[in-house]
């Protein structure tokens, strides 16, 4: 049975139910984000872009956000800080980024888009919403605002959710290292 298949039956029973149940509308969800990311994915092999989609990521948060350190640009990136050093030095090198020392902390350094940066950066969004706004161009309009009402909802609940779990995960391992350190 192929994906439409399956997309198309689950489409039909949310349809026919009206409202699907949390399980249900998971299954549904947890389906169509793997088909999405799957797409994604082809979409970036065919048009070889790989390579530059982790520091469009990074870029884009210093444009948007400002400068910052490299570990907390890994943090909010959710990528690895060996990674994102990697990444960093390439930028600097072609001139898309700058580094300085850090004012409350000279032991750090403070990175920050250059006007090259902000330029590749606005180019590369130019060229994402084109093919976006060709993709959407005939959706009703009222689709158009939900799905991204939506997707904003599902994004800031996403990043709520990291957001716990780190911190749980932070916590417990306090716990943990407290509890240990109180039986040696």
């Amino acid at each position: 049975m192929g994906e439409g298949t399956v997309h198309d039956r689950e489409s039909e029973v949310i349809r026919a139910t009206g409202v699907a149940s949390a399980e249900e509308a998971a299954s549904g969800l947890g389906t169509q984000i793997v088909r999405f990311t799957r797409l994604v994915a082809a979409h970036r092999h065919r048009t070889k872009i790989e390579r530059g989609a982790g520091e469009r990521v990074l870029l884009a948060r210093l444009v948007r956000d400002g400068e910052q350190r490299a570990t907390d640009l890994a943090a909010e990136t959710f990528l690895d800080l060996s990674t994102v050093s990697r990444q960093v030095r390439s930028m600097v090198e072609r001139g898309l980024i700058e580094r300085r020392p850090d004012p409350e902390d000279r032991r750090g350094t403070l990175l920050r888009a250059t006007d090259s940066g902000r330029a590749a950066f606005e180019e590369y969004r130019k060229e994402r919403d084109a093919r976006l706004a060709a993709l959407l161009a005939p959706w009703p309009a009222e689709d158009r605002f939900q799905l991204i009402r939506l997707m904003t909802r599902l994004n800031d609940d996403l990043v709520q959710d990291q957001q716990t779990r780190h911190s749980c995960g932070t916590h417990s391992e306090a716990a943990a290292q407290q509890g240990a350190s109180e039986h040696d």
